[in-house]
């Protein structure tokens, strides 16, 4: 365009702009590109700004989604107006941002400008106020649908699944009379996260009973739930049914099938699967170092950490409670003290409650009860129940009742009626 002189070319300029936003949302630096080259588009046209719009709904600025959108609100141009692809790309961001504010003002506006019809907005309105925690909101939205169509209800089913509410979820899933893939791995998935493994299961044989396709999004909630029951048989049949049937081995199902093992205590299988996968990524590494760390090979998982930083691999806050779970059931106190400063000085990551535990942990297994209740005091956040409860159960193994004492009232203070902290007190001092 430069070197034909054709920059100021409206509707090339208008193409050009569309194709960047709507090919590289995922590429802020492209995107911001296409923002800079909008500035000289003298007369957008509608398809452009849907287009940015869209874009921005999806990226990590949604934000800029509003901006377009009062771009159109304020053309003159009767050619330029606002449809229902607009607001369904509005309602997206506004579940982007996660603003009930903006999410009730958005609505408002889809009502004001007659879109509350359109089934593209009320299925991206029923997603919304279920991300934003209404489900009560999301649920009344989809009744008052009249005959509401497959991409709806399956919306609404996996609205109603991601929150746990899985008895909605199924009720709805057993009306609906076809049910398509995405139905069955938002029911699989809902059943998978809530804890009732077994119910996924049995949906899971049900959908092949019924014939219907099964891909890797299905498995990874397969060995999901195989891994909560601990049910190494269900897992290695899982594993094979994958194979036999060719289901591509993503980063995700792989990391599943990694983790199944390592929870059912068979790590050698585990780590056959890490190192038989073509790709990983940080979660993949920090899956298998969680393993290896969970079943007390504590020296292993920190070399495969050493391994992935060689990598270029860069950590995370999950990978960082691997290598301090790595470090305590080894006993490398300094090391493990090492780490965790890393992770903020090195690495910019702000250490969790998790991470503390783990620090606790680690001086307590150690005998070190002086340092544990050191760190405990020093900690920038209110200490939480397993990190007392670590110090107690070491002042029980190592016979320091002062300690010991003030521990058990901290974990009454945190957990009051709670029949963990009698269980700990049982006996304390005897």
């Amino acid at each position: 365009m430069l070197i034909n002189g054709l920059q100021n070319e409206p509707h090339l300029l208008n193409q050009f702009v569309s194709t960047i936003a709507l090919n590289h949302s995922d590429h802020p630096n492209k995107l911001d590109y296409s923002n800079q080259v909008f500035e000289y588009v003298q007369n957008p046209t509608g398809f452009t700004l849907n287009s940015l719009i869209r874009a921005h709904s999806k990226s990590s600025s949604p934000h800029l989604s509003f901006y377009y959108y009062n771009q159109i609100l304020q053309s003159s141009n009767l050619f330029i107006y606002l449809d229902n692809y607009t607001f369904t790309f509005l309602v997206r961001a506004c579940t982007q941002i996660l603003s009930r504010e903006c999410g009730f003002a958005v609505h408002a506006a889809v009502i004001k400008h007659g879109f509350e019809f359109s089934r593209y907005v009320q299925c991206a309105l029923v997603q919304m106020y279920a991300e934003l925690g209404l489900f009560s909101l999301s649920r009344r939205l989809f009744l008052g649908i009249v005959d509401p169509d497959l991409v709806l209800q399956t919306t609404m089913v996996s609205a109603s699944a991601k929150l746990g509410k899985v008895i909605f979820a199924r009720k709805l899933f057993d009306e609906m009379p076809t049910r398509d893939l995405a139905a069955w791995s938002a029911i699989i998935a809902g059943y998978a996260q809530c804890g009732k493994s077994k119910e996924a299961l049995d949906l899971f044989h049900l959908m092949q009973r019924e014939g219907v396709m099964v891909n890797e999004v299905v498995m990874t909630s397969v060995l999901s739930a195989c891994s909560h029951l601990c049910a190494l048989d269900q897992g290695r049949w899982a594993h094979g049914y994958i194979e036999r049937n060719k289901i591509r081995m993503t980063v995700t199902l792989g990391s599943a099938l990694i983790d199944m093992y390592a929870k059912c205590g068979d790590m050698g299988k585990a780590m056959e699967a890490f190192w038989g996968m073509r790709e990983r990524n940080v979660y993949t590494w920090s899956c298998a170092m969680s393993g290896l760390a969970m079943n007390g090979s504590g020296k292993e998982c920190l070399e495969l950490f050493a391994l992935m930083k060689e990598q270029d691999v860069q950590p995370n806050e999950v990978t960082f409670v691997a290598v301090l779970r790595g470090c305590s059931v080894v006993g490398l106190v300094d090391e493990g003290h090492r780490h965790f400063e890393s992770m903020k000085q090195v690495y910019g990551l702000e250490p969790r409650l998790e991470h503390y535990g783990c620090m606790v942990d680690l001086y307590c297994r150690a005998g070190r009860l002086d340092d544990a209740i050191e760190f405990i005091n020093n900690m920038p956040v209110e200490p939480h129940a397993g990190a007392w409860g670590a110090l107690l159960s070491a002042c029980k193994i190592h016979g320091n009742v002062e300690l010991g004492e003030l521990a058990f009232r901290k974990l009454v203070e945190l957990e009051e009626n709670n029949d963990v902290c009698r269980f700990h007190g049982l006996g304390w001092g005897k």
